[in-house]
């Protein structure tokens, strides 16, 4: 079964799919740039001692989030 919900939500090791980026103005074209769009896969990779940031891995290539910005990605995962 599919779950929706904000990137913060995810944890280390879990993959997902992004379904909607929420941000707008210059954030939102800020994550798009970054490849954070519609249909990429990412797996969150790890988490600061304190949860912010998060380490993403897509398309080849690991970047970090602030959590803030997290809350703006909406990603459908696997249920466990």
């Amino acid at each position: 079964m599919k779950k929706r919900h904000c990137l913060r939500k995810m944890q280390v090791n879990q993959k997902g799919v992004i379904v909607a980026v929420r941000a707008k103005a210059e954030l939102g074209r800020r994550i798009r740039d970054m490849g954070l769009v519609p249909g990429a896969v990412l797996a969150v990779t790890g988490r600061a001692p304190l949860k912010d940031p998060v380490a993403l891995r897509l398309q080849g290539f690991t970047l970090t989030l602030r959590n803030n910005e997290a809350d703006f990605i909406i990603v459908e995962t696997e249920e466990e």
